[in-house]
């Protein structure tokens, strides 16, 4: 657990020391030839906005993938694989990449509709929300699951999206869809959580490939349980209630 709480506890603190960008604007002309440039080696994928960066002649750009490159003016050359560190004057480290990236994952899921997720809300107060991409056959989606009722004591609330490890031919998205096609989806899901005997029924259009994609796409999902946090912090793997009562401060 070690190993997945201190770089939780790290980020955490990353977050609270950068606090808002105040950057210049992108001269119109600048960001048009980045992103051309960009677009002309890799018409494959996508670029986002043209951005300063904290490094005089660097401009910052994240691509389909959610990296960070950081391009000179004419677009012909860019940093590319490792995260921008600022050292801030009393020594403390700040990730300016890591930060970004909580951030866009704060709007990808803002983006997301509730009721495409399968929620376990508390009887009372909701005092915290925690996203979490999960599939039915790993030992430790089964674990967490097992805390619910803990959690939803605590008035942590968790929104279930979708995420087949085995991709989406396989047996693991048949029982997804299972759960989320069915009339109680929460029931079901726990059910088959539980190792129940559950019928499949595969409904059109439910949301589980779009999950799917958006865990690979967005948040770079590896392995299940993946939990983010409402700051857009991540964590790869299972937590225990007490650790992610810490972690979100409640």
């Amino acid at each position: 657990m070690m190993l997945i709480k201190k770089p939780l506890a790290l980020a955490g603190a990353l977050l609270s020391l950068l606090g808002p960008a105040a950057l210049a604007e992108v001269d119109a002309e600048v960001a048009k030839t980045i992103k051309a440039r960009l677009q002309a080696g890799n018409p494959m994928s996508s670029y986002g906005e043209v951005r300063e960066s904290p490094i005089k002649g660097l401009y910052e750009v994240v691509d389909g993938n959610n990296n960070s490159l950081f391009v000179t003016a004419d677009g012909s050359h860019f940093i590319f694989g490792g995260d921008l560190i600022q050292v801030k004057s009393d020594g403390e480290f700040t990730n300016l990449s890591e930060e970004r990236r909580a951030s866009h994952r704060v709007e990808a899921l803002g983006a997301q509709n509730v009721e495409d997720m399968i929620v376990f809300s508390p009887k009372g107060k909701t005092k915290a929300r925690i996203y979490v991409f999960t599939d039915v056959d790993c030992g430790y989606c089964r674990k967490l699951h097992q805390d619910m009722p803990e959690l939803n004591r605590r008035g942590i609330e968790v929104r279930y999206l979708a995420f087949p490890r085995a991709g989406l031919q396989s047996l693991g998205y048949r029982k997804l869809a299972t759960a989320w096609c069915a009339d109680d989806s929460n029931k079901t899901l726990t059910a088959l959580k539980n190792r129940e005997n559950v019928p499949l029924n595969v409904c059109k259009d439910n949301p589980v490939a779009a999950q799917f994609k958006l865990g690979n796409e967005t948040f770079g999902v590896r392995g299940t349980p993946t939990i983010v946090l409402e700051d857009g912090r991540v964590a790869p793997g299972y937590l225990p209630p007490a650790t992610l009562v810490k972690e979100m401060g409640i």
